[in-house]
């Protein structure tokens, strides 16, 4: 269940706070290729099961770095839902860390924290400390601080 905030001020309530978790969410083969498309990056790592299984390290395909990285506003969605907006930015991503690679059919989630809410005339900054985790293992697939800009009613 998601938290639901309809304002600056509401926002800035939860300012160092952990803000919850999302669902989980599976890496399949085709989305990884669908991205791979997209990207127009088609390095064998991602897209060559039989190669990946006996000269990849991680003994199977693995998803982009960046697949994961866009699935944020996805799984931040899941976690709170930002109500009476005109519109919402990604502003900026910092400290971004891949700490271990995605392999396919694993399971991700987001787990998110509000480090800080400021005011910039009616603009909320909005910079949120992220983690996605990989179901099964200790270490998290990246870790980092996204903002958001957030233009409210």
């Amino acid at each position: 269940m998601s938290l639901t905030i309809g304002s600056l001020s509401e926002l800035q309530q939860y300012e160092e706070q952990e803000l919850g978790v999302s669902a989980w969410h599976t890496i399949t083969q085709e989305q990884i290729n669908q991205f791979a498309a997209a990207t127009l990056d088609f390095q064998w790592i991602h897209l060559d099961a039989e190669r990946a299984k006996t000269e990849s390290p991680f003994g199977a395909t693995i998803a982009h770095g960046y697949l994961t990285v866009s699935l944020l506003p996805y799984l931040w969605t899941q976690i709170v839902s930002i109500e009476n907006l005109k519109m919402q930015v990604n502003y900026e991503i910092e400290s971004l860390r891949f700490n271990q690679a995605v392999t396919v059919d694993s399971q991700v989630r987001l787990r998110a924290k509000l480090l800080s809410v400021k005011d910039l005339r009616g603009i909320a900054k909005a910079r949120i400390e992220v983690t996605l985790e990989v179901e099964g293992s200790r270490k998290p697939a990246y870790t980092g601080i996204i903002t958001f800009l957030y233009h409210f009613l």
